[in-house]
């Protein structure tokens, strides 16, 4: 029986996580993920590729509130904006806006980052159309409302890469909104189209295609490389080139989830790829972004 065993949220794009007992799950994914992002000025994305001490910056939504911490940084609790001056925003394909948090939040980034940079937030008129097989919404996230991963995918890889004589990786390398256990085989997640978990459903948009970001120890900011990314572009390629890992999602209904609840599959895809003994290049979606997640 599948379940979830882990569910996490980030406030912050590109920040650390949140992991909770229970969520709210909106159109746009679970309550108060990628809520916020760092920006430029000119209003680029600033993501753990270039930046991985974004990864030891730990936010927490209290209310109406945003904390921020970090090693070495003084917290800053912050009034969250709901509405006011507005910054433009590209995040992958999408192009829109962020309500700008203040002078504080710019400078707390701004110093941590050693370069300018402000912190906006999703505004209450926020109109995003995400793709993939299953059309959605998303709040910040770079394509979709939510990324599963399961316990099975995980453990096969790193199989692989203790093989090789590697470390095993975290799963908060690859940094899903739900994990799931339960499933014998691998990847799994990719043959799923319609589940549902708790009083949720979600929709099959497409394989999460990964950047540089899993090589980042999210415990300590700094580039840990080359794993997983080298072991993964052995045997997930899809056929763009762009190694895979996860499954990215629509929510078809909103609703609520709990670790421990059960993960049911109302439908399927056809064998896959990726649970076959001999493992061919994945198909997937040409011209597609990688994550920075």
């Amino acid at each position: 029986m599948a379940r979830i065993t882990r569910l996490t949220y980030y406030p912050v794009k590109s920040c650390a996580g949140t992991d909770v007992p229970s969520a709210e799950v909106s159109l746009a994914g679970l309550a108060h993920d990628r809520a916020f992002q760092v920006i430029t000025p000119a209003g680029d994305i600033l993501t753990q590729r270039p930046h991985p001490v974004l990864a030891t910056v730990r936010p927490t939504v209290l209310g109406d509130r945003l904390a921020l911490s970090a090693p070495g940084r003084e917290d800053l609790v912050l009034d969250i904006r709901r509405d006011g001056p507005r910054r433009q925003v590209s995040i992958a394909a999408w192009h829109g806006e962020g309500v700008h948090q203040g002078a504080e939040a710019a400078e707390w980034f701004s110093d941590l980052l050693g370069r300018s940079a402000e912190l906006i937030g999703v505004p209450p008129d926020h109109e995003r159309v995400t793709g993939g097989e299953t059309p959605g919404t998303a709040a910040f996230a770079d394509g979709h409302a939510m990324l599963f991963a399961s316990e099975s995918s995980l453990d096969a890889l790193n199989e692989r890469i203790a093989s090789g004589g590697g470390e095993p990786v975290p799963m908060d390398r690859f940094r899903p909104n739900v994990v799931i256990s339960g499933w014998a085989e691998p990847h799994r997640e990719d043959e799923a189209r319609e589940l549902a978990a708790g009083t949720a459903k979600f929709g099959y948009a497409e394989r999460c295609v990964r950047c540089q970001v899993p090589m980042v120890d999210q415990e300590t900011g700094a580039k840990a490389g080359p794993e997983p990314i080298r072991t993964l572009a052995t045997y997930r390629r899809d056929q763009g080139g762009g190694v895979v890992f996860g499954m990215k999602a629509a929510v078809l209904r909103p609703g609520q989830l709990a670790v421990g609840d059960e993960v049911i599959v109302h439908s399927w895809a056809g064998p896959s790829p990726s649970t076959a003994a001999a493992e061919p290049p994945l198909t997937a979606t040409a011209s597609r972004p990688a994550e920075s997640v």
